[in-house]
Order: C-alpha cells, then sequence, then structure tokens
C-alpha cells in the first residue's frame, strides 16, 4: 500500500487523472474494507484492477484448510495499488504463496459520473472466471499483454460486461477430505471451492463500485475449472439462493465426487499425514496446520500422481461433505435440483486421449499397457473399480470395438474407444446434463477442430492469438456465442456472424448440439451421445459421480 499525507477526493482523483475522452487513467473504488486504485490500457481500451484482496490470507495454522475469512481491513487514508503481480497459491514444487486469495476486475473503459451511460447506470453484465488445472494448480494472475478472455470481450462492439478472475486454493490446500477436517471447528471440507463462492459473494457485495450488475452474474470456467462451475452450480442449487443466474461448462473436469469419509477420500489424509512426517502425532489435523508449506507442497505433489491412468487421472477433486456439496452430480440431476436459468455446456471431440494410457495405442506395452482387448479391460475395470461384471459389459456394448459418435464417423482402435469413455463420463456428460437440466434455457456445443484434444479449443477465446484473425468466421461465431450469453442469457441474441451462419441450436427444444468443425458449424441430431450419457447417469452412484 502506498500511504499518503491526504487523501484525495473523488472528483480530484478523475479530474487529475482524465482524457480528452473522459476516461479516468487511475480510477479509485472505495469498498468498505479498503481504497483501490486502477489503471486504465489505451492499447486494449480497459480499466482494469490486477490485484484485490478479497479474503483474509488462508495463513498457517489458524486459517490453513479453513473457509475463506473476511478480508484485512485496510487504512481508510491510504490508497492500494493494484496493478502490481500477485501470487499463485501453493502447488507444483516451489511455486505459490499460501498469501494467495486475490482477484482482478476488469472492462471496457469507465466513463466519468457525468458521461454514464443508461446501460452504464444499470451496471453492466459480471463474468466470473475460474482457472483450470486438474484441482492441482492454475493462477488468475496476468499481465496487461497477456489478459485472459480478452478475445471475448473484444469480439464486438455490442457487448459490454465485466470480468473477474479470482485464485482459489488447490491440492491439499484446497481439497483435503477426511473425517478430521469434518470434526475441526477450523477446517473446511471444500476450501478451495468455498474461496469461489466467496467470490461470488464479494462480487454481489462490491461490484456495483466497478460499474457491475450484481444481479446479472455469469461464471465460466474450462477443465477444472468447469468442475469449479459444476460445483457451484450444485451448491447454489442445493442452497437454494444461486449467487449467478447463468454458466458455461467448457470441458468440465469432473472426478469422482466421494463422500469426505469415503475409504477412496479418508485415504489421501492419511497419506498426507504420513507423507508429512505427521503420523506420530497425537493430533494429526494441527501438524497438518502447522507443518512448513514445503512439506505440504512436496507430498500434495506424491498424492497428485499417484491414481494415474487409474481409478482417475489425477487425486485432488471435491468431495460430498453435506454443507456445501450435499448432494451429487448424478442425484441433482435425477431429482430435477438444478436451479440456474441458463447454462451453455461444451466439450471437445477427442479430450479423452490426455488422460487415457498412451501405451493402449501401441502394440507393445509400454507404460503396462498395449492395444489389446485385454489392455483396455483392464484399464475400463481400474478406471471404474465399482462396476459389477454386468456393468462392465453394458459399458462394452454402449463403446463397441467399432462404432461413432455424433462427429467421428467410425472408431476402431482401443485407444479411440478409451478416449470416448473418458469424454464422456469426465467431460461431455457433464456439460450435456446440466446443459439439458437448466431452469430457462440450456445450450450444447462440441468441438470437432481436429486436434480436438482437451484445451484445443482455448486458442479462439482465451488469448489474443493470430489465429482469431486467420479464421475470423471461427473466431466470430465461436468466441461470438460466449460473448453473446454472458451479456443476454443467450448464445444467439448478439450473433456476430451474418443470419446465413447457423446458431446455436436449442438443446431441450431441439435435442441437437452446436459443431464448431473445420468447414464451419453445424447442428447435428443427438443420438449416442444421449444414450451413453443416459447410462452414466443412471449408473451414478457406482461411479461414482
Amino acid at each position: 500500500m502506498r500511504a499518503l499525507t491526504a487523501l484525495p477526493t473523488l472528483a480530484a482523483f478523475f479530474s487529475a487523472a482524465t482524457i480528452s475522452s473522459a476516461i479516468p487513467l487511475n480510477p479509485l473504488v472505495s469498498l468498505n474494507y479498503i481504497n483501490l486504485v486502477g489503471n486504465y490500457s489505451s492499447e486494449y481500451n480497459i480499466t482494469y484492477f490486477r490485484k484485490i484482496p478479497f479474503a483474509a490470507p488462508p495463513l498457517p495454522p489458524t486459517n490453513r484448510f479453513r473457509a475463506p475469512q473476511p478480508p484485512l481491513i485496510h487504512d481508510k487514508n491510504e490508497l492500494y495499488i493494484t496493478d502490481q503481480d500477485f501470487d499463485m497459491c501453493p502447488q507444483r514444487n516451489t511455486n505459490g504463496s499460501e498469501d494467495c486469495l486475490y482477484l482482478s476486475v476488469y472492462s471496457r473503459p469507465w466513463a466519468t459520473e457525468q458521461n454514464l451511460t443508461k446501460r452504464e447506470h444499470a451496471g453492466r453484465p459480471v463474468l466470473v472466471n475460474y482457472y483450470g488445472g486438474a484441482f492441482i494448480e492454475g493462477s488468475a494472475s496476468w499481465k496487461i499483454s497477456g489478459t485472459r478472455l480478452y478475445p471475448v470481450l473484444n469480439v464486438s462492439d455490442g457487448n459490454d460486461f465485466i470480468i473477474v478472475q479470482p485464485n482459489y486454493r488447490v491440492n491439499a490446500f484446497g481439497f483435503l477430505p477426511g473425517k478430521q477436517i469434518k470434526a475441526s471447528n477450523t477446517s473446511d471440507l471444500n476450501s478451495g471451492l468455498r474461496d469461489q463462492q466467496y467470490v461470488l459473494q464479494w462480487v454481489k457485495n462490491n461490484i456495483q463500485h466497478f460499474g457491475g450488475n450484481p444481479n446479472n452474474v455469469s461464471i465460466w470456467g474450462q477443465s477444472a475449472g468447469g468442475g469449479s462451475v459444476v460445483s457451484q452450480i450444485l451448491a447454489g442449487s442445493q442452497a437454494g439462493v444461486p449467487l449467478f443466474d447463468k454458466a458455461i461448462t467448457s470441458s468440465p473436469f469432473w472426478p469422482k465426487t466421494y463422500r469426505y469419509d469415503d475409504p477412496e477420500a479418508q485415504a489421501i489424509y492419511d497419506q498426507l499425514v504420513s507423507l508429512t512426517g505427521c503420523a506420530n502425532s497425537t493430533d494429526s489435523l494441527a501438524c497438518l496446520k502447522a507443518v512448513d508449506v514445503q512439506a505440504l507442497r512436496n507430498s500434495s505433489l506424491v498424492i497428485d500422481a499417484d491414481h494415474t491412468y487409474t481409478t482417475s487421472s489425477y487425486t485432488w477433486a471435491p468431495v460430498i461433505d453435506g454443507e456445501f456439496l450435499k448432494d451429487s452430480l448424478a442425484s441433482t440431476i435425477q431429482n430435477r435440483g438444478v436451479a440456474v436459468d441458463y447454462i451453455y455446456g461444451l466439450y471437445n471431440s477427442d479430450e479423452g486421449e490426455n488422460f487415457i494410457p498412451p501405451g493402449l495405442q501401441n502394440t507393445t506395452s509400454t507404460d503396462g499397457y498395449n492395444s489389446s482387448l485385454a489392455s483396455y479391460n483392464n484399464w475400463v475395470s481400474g478406471f471404474l473399480p465399482r462396476f459389477s461384471d454386468s456393468q462392465l459389459q453394458e459399458v462394452s456394448q454402449l463403446y463397441p470395438e467399432q462404432g461413432s459418435t455424433e462427429t467421428i464417423p467410425l472408431y476402431n482402435t482401443t485407444y479411440e474407444r478409451a478416449q470416448l469413455v473418458y469424454r464422456d463420463l469426465m467431460f461431455a456428460c457433464p456439460s450435456y446434463w446440466l446443459a439439458s437440466s437448466a431452469k430457462v434455457q440450456g445450450w450444447l456445443a462440441e468441438y470437432a477442430i481436429p486436434p480436438a484434444r482437451h484445451g484445443s479449443d482455448v486458442v479462439w477465446w482465451d488469448d489474443i492469438d493470430t489465429t482469431q484473425t486467420s479464421d475470423t468466421l471461427t473466431y466470430d461465431g465461436y468466441t461470438g456465442s460466449f460473448a453473446s450469453f454472458i451479456e443476454t442469457g443467450s448464445p444467439n441474441t448478439h450473433k456476430v456472424t451474418n443470419g446465413s451462419i447457423l446458431s446455436v441450436p436449442e438443446l431441450q427444444a431441439q435435442e441437437a448440439e452446436f459443431v464448431i468443425a473445420e468447414n464451419g458449424f453445424q447442428q447435428v441430431k443427438l443420438v449416442e451421445l444421449k444414450t451413453r450419457c443416459d447410462f452414466w447417469l443412471k449408473n451414478g452412484k457406482s461411479i461414482p459421480i
């Protein structure tokens, strides 16, 4: 923070930092706990606040593994300069700090009060975006040269919304399960997800000071960010008071969701205790809350990789805790419990390839697997350890040795077969289930431009890329559908492409998906995906999902 001898008035601050277009170069926002100084970029034509504390630092021992606590009160005679980097939460080998609960806000430029449009007076739509990283890593910090989601905001002049990018705790720091956590008065299950919800509450309380409408909020995430969106949909629906009304699930990584005290979950806690040297402690949780951050980081990495290519590709994940997540995704869908008005779901044609054993495509074994039928069956039974023989037989029938999908006319290899099983269960079906369960309307899209693996589609919307200018049809049609959805609740209302280009079909009414293909866009009737997702939903408790 930068201490000033006298805090300038808002009018004086603006008059000293405006340009001819009446855009404040350093806008000042006063919240009830902090005074923030933002910035304006003429290159990108945005007003931005790169670092805002939204909760108290979750430092050991008191706040480690604990739900986010109210942010620290800053001196009202000081201005907090927000144009600075902030650290990621602890991850990998040496990266990150436990003082990591910060967010950023940016939007099209602000006008001074007298030049506000009616729209700006009413408040602009708000998008909260959660990063991916398998619930083990990720960061929301960005530099002005790499403004995240800028291509979405910039796809047309017809869209004008505010983007919020928050950090949240990952791996052991944000997703430690176990009965010891449940029993503690100073620890909480799913603390990483609670960070995300705390951001939504922060938006509800504060976004109007940034020109946003707290009653017009969308959430979006890709991969584990999409899985985070799934979690927030479930939590909001179960609480009955959603903090948002629109959601985008891009390739949502939704791993198996055990109860916090299931053997599979409790084993993670016990393993962390052992790896950190806390096994001989009389109070293992107190030991974990005080142990050196590097010991937790190193142990988390070991646990990360423990189930690769077997029961899951990664280990850290949301758990059913009876408070934040009261029920599973499958049960919520079956009970028609989704309370979000508009949901836009997406998945990629071949994204399962990133998560299955590479050896499944080889005639000889390289990682314990090969392309034989026996090796495939071994992988499936390991991936679905709670399935009975009859359930595994149904999987074999639904995904035969030679088969097809909506966009793959023929697959005939073990590797392709396995990637479809993984794709559908972990990514495609969660998007399909939620989009088809939206209270008002839902849409589903499939990204099919080769290689169409997990993350292949982010080139169109996550950061500025030459691809966007070399193929303006895909950029306008695909990225434009996101911008329109955030702005209006429909991917078609602010359509950027002309009337001759296909729109995104309404899922409930047309039972069709929007396909982003090499040669343009298609509307494809859902047949195979619907049948396969119905099967996974029916057997959700055995997965569990």
